[in-house]
């Protein structure tokens, strides 16, 4: 490979500049995790965050799916984005924050074909509005979820194939935390990501945003199943080396953390959001430095 220009590695080193600061803004569960691995490894961690968040912004923007009229900017927006995205991967001219994207691809050696995943998942909100069954959710999940696990894998250096699985379980269960938590923000977005034969078993409406006995059921039994989810991914942590340990097992704790708010708010997920503080982030981060990797 030749060696890269003066004005290229200067793009570089800015491109991951920005994706640590795209994780800081809106991620900061991932960035205090991250800040637990060594720097090479961490600017990858925030180069795969930043590129899943720029897509998400195109199709979570203000009517970007629930105005019909809007859908087909969105949709070529995220079209070009996903073209841009790989033309950084072929090489060609791009923005710093993809160009840094593209290296940690190529460096890590992470699989494109979970890119094409990624980015059918995203396309399937631009018409989606709801999942009939948990079946149904996961096969979005699979591509908006399960996959970053995957994508995050070659960075995190396992030193076991088995914790592919884990990795997956752990995608699926930071996804499902977050729709338990952003439930109004996405009915403002024209979207409801809690099964509908759930939401029926239990006579719960999100649509009258109020917390009643039967959203309090359903809250309930999704929140069983989310934190079924994160057992299921315990079991890579041993599977990885000490740091990435730290890492994995640091942002599992803030986002458990967020169940939790959920549960002392009395799963009144509409008036207020599920916020682990700041200051609660550095602390876990910081025993869990000391803790999580510590050999059982």
């Amino acid at each position: 490979m030749a060696a890269m220009s003066p004005s290229g590695t200067v793009q570089l080193a800015a491109g991951y500049r920005e994706c640590a600061r795209l994780t800081w803004q809106h991620g900061t569960t991932y960035y205090w995790g991250a800040m637990l691995l060594p720097r090479p490894q961490r600017r990858h961690v925030f180069a795969i965050y930043a590129l899943c968040r720029l897509a998400d912004d195109i199709v979570d923007a203000p009517s970007a799916t629930s105005d019909a009229a809007l859908l087909p900017a969105t949709g070529a927006a995220l079209a070009g984005f996903q073209d841009q995205f790989e033309a950084a991967l072929a090489g060609e001219d791009s923005t710093p924050v993809l160009a840094a994207v593209a290296s940690t691809v190529r460096e890590c050696g992470i699989d494109t074909e979970c890119f094409d995943r990624f980015f059918g998942a995203m396309t399937m909100d631009l018409d989606t509005e709801s999942y009939a069954t948990w079946p149904d959710l996961l096969g979005y999940m699979e591509g908006s979820a399960a996959v970053i696990g995957e994508m995050m894998l070659p960075v995190l250096q396992p030193l076991d194939p088995a914790a592919r699985e884990p990795a997956r379980a752990l995608g699926f269960a930071f996804q499902l935390t977050n729709f338990l938590r952003d439930v109004g923000e996405d009915l403002d977005r024209g979207r409801v990501y809690i099964p509908q034969e759930d939401l029926a078993r239990f006579g719960a409406d999100p649509a009258r945003r109020i917390a009643d006995e039967p959203w309090r059921e359903v809250m309930r039994f999704q929140i069983e199943r989310n934190r079924e989810l994160y057992r299921q991914a315990d079991a890579g942590l041993p599977m990885l080396p000490p740091a990435s340990r730290r890492c994995v097992g640091t942002a599992q704790l803030l986002y458990s953390q967020i169940l939790e708010r959920i549960e002392a708010s009395d799963y009144d997920v509409f008036s207020t959001r599920a916020r682990v503080p700041t200051w609660r982030k550095a602390l876990t981060a910081a025993r869990a430095s000391v803790l999580v990797g510590r050999p059982a």
